[in-house]
């Protein structure tokens, strides 16, 4: 179990061990966060690939590298989020409703909202003493 020194060197790498044997391929995180150490391992029983570091400009690239290796343990694609203002038609049904009317309408009910009510936790009734 040698540590790869090279970032790029690593997600190759792990990439790689993961497509090819992806049933028996285990991805290890450990935060060590007394010495602010990250450590990635990735193992088929046969290779073990290590990689550390305390740099937190990783962070980054671990995010990438852990969304890549979710993305083919689950077999998916990536979807790509629609960037721009929401329109009436991405919103959710009572957003929408909303939207298409001129005024809000005012609705009241017999129940008390879930603001006046306070907590909600009962309070333990004392033991009696014998």
């Amino acid at each position: 179990m040698v540590y790869i020194h090279s970032w790029q060197e690593f997600q190759d790498a792990a990439e790689s061990l993961y497509a090819k044997a992806p049933n028996k391929a285990r991805y290890c995180v450990k935060w060590k966060s007394s010495e602010g150490k990250l450590v990635l391992k990735i193992t088929d029983d046969v290779t073990c690939l290590k990689f550390k570091t305390n740099s937190s400009i990783f962070l980054n690239r671990f995010e990438a590298l852990n969304l890549s290796l979710m993305q083919k343990m689950q077999n998916s694609k990536p979807h790509e989020e629609p960037t721009g203002i929401a329109t009436p038609a991405l919103l959710p049904p009572a957003e929408n409703d909303r939207a298409n009317s001129p005024a809000p309408a005012q609705t009241t009910s017999a129940l008390p909202s879930a603001s006046v009510a306070g907590g909600g936790v009962k309070k333990k009734k004392p033991k009696k003493k014998k």
